[in-house]
């Protein structure tokens, strides 16, 4: 079975200069966890909500917020993007995109093309909820 059975083929992109401010009101409003930094449709990067978090001042929206803190909202996506995604084809087997996951400790996998556009993500629990379902029947 291949990874394009269980990919979501509705991902979330953003681009290189989008701010982490901007990111993070994204997030809050979808329920996914991994957005795609992409131009023209080729992918350039990952970032997780575990990004987001790391640069982010804690400070923002409590009393002890200050002018500084706010400034890290003005970071760019490319600063705090993975550089390197590790990516798979859809016609991975879903056994060798859980392997390239565990190995690289890594909770998603962006699908692309021979061209390295995006096709879509596969994340470990579409993985997890494939086996459990195939488990089933």
């Amino acid at each position: 079975m291949s990874v394009e059975l269980i990919m979501t083929k509705k991902v979330f992109k953003v681009k290189m200069d989008d701010t982490v401010g901007v990111i993070r009101k994204f997030l809050d409003t979808v329920n996914f966890h991994h957005l795609l930094v992409v131009e023209k449709n080729k992918l350039y990067g990952v970032i997780s909500d575990r990004d987001v978090l790391k640069a982010i001042s804690p400070f923002i929206g409590t009393l002890s917020e200050h002018n500084h803190d706010l400034v890290t909202l003005n970071k760019k996506a490319h600063q705090i993007m993975n550089h390197k995604p590790i990516t798979v084809y859809k016609d991975t087997s879903i056994q060798v995109a859980g392997t390239i996951m565990m190995d690289n400790n890594i909770s998603c996998l962006p699908v692309v093309s021979l061209e390295d556009e995006v096709e879509g993500i596969v994340t470990w629990k579409d993985i997890l909820r494939y086996y459990v379902i195939e488990d089933k029947e």
